[in-house]
């Protein structure tokens, strides 16, 4: 099972639905509406960690869910979340030097974990105004991919299953949005991920606001 952590973004359930197509159950749970101990409960075998509104300190449960299973679960966090990782670990995340809302950029990357086989560079979509600085990335963190125009896009533990990007991969306009969604299921498994089978139910979705970070 997949938890998804909503941090109140309408993107959280463009992101259950990629997950559902390729095979995963996911349970989706708002930032301020599960406790660490229920996450515990539930033993999730992937925790993802949705885009939102504000800035890391805004998003209720993240920060203590990244901290807490950081090393037992595969985290992935997409941008918001992918700033808390960031901010968990001791970088800064302030003023991009750009406010990208709605626009693709290309994403250089290293072709590994989250981008393995992926095309090099790729197109993405970008909604933020809010980047993991670069001088202030910590020994345990790496740089994966950066925009075209040297903008953090991705982040990864050195020694742990946890990745982020700061990109949105759920989007129809991030060319590779699902193959790196699927490369994130298989961390921590040994088989690789069954090919996209289509989900016909639509999920029921509250509203949610519509801003990134």
């Amino acid at each position: 099972m997949i938890l998804l952590i909503d941090n109140y973004d309408s993107f959280t359930y463009n992101l259950y639905q990629y997950l559902c197509e390729l095979g995963e159950e996911v349970r989706v749970a708002r930032n301020d509406k599960i406790t660490i101990a229920q996450i515990e409960r539930l033993k999730p075998d992937h925790i993802v960690i949705s885009p939102g509104p504000g800035a890391p300190k805004d998003a209720g449960v993240s920060n203590a869910a990244i901290r807490t299973f950081a090393g037992r679960v595969p985290i992935l966090g997409v941008c918001l979340g992918h700033q808390c990782i960031g901010e968990v670990y001791g970088a800064t995340v302030a003023g991009a030097g750009e406010i990208v809302h709605g626009k693709t950029s290309q994403v250089m990357h290293d072709g590994k974990g989250l981008f393995k086989g992926l095309p090099n560079p790729f197109e993405a979509i970008r909604y933020h105004s809010l980047a993991i600085q670069p001088e202030t990335v910590p020994d345990c963190l790496e740089v994966t991919a950066k925009s075209d125009s040297g903008v953090i896009m991705g982040v990864r533990h050195k020694g742990l299953l946890i990745e982020g990007v700061q990109f949105h991969p759920e989007s129809i306009l991030t060319t590779v949005g699902k193959d790196l969604l699927r490369n994130f299921l298989a961390m921590g498994k040994g088989a690789p991920r069954p090919q996209t089978v289509k989900v016909s139910a639509q999920a029921e979705r509250p509203k949610a606001k519509a801003a990134s970070a």
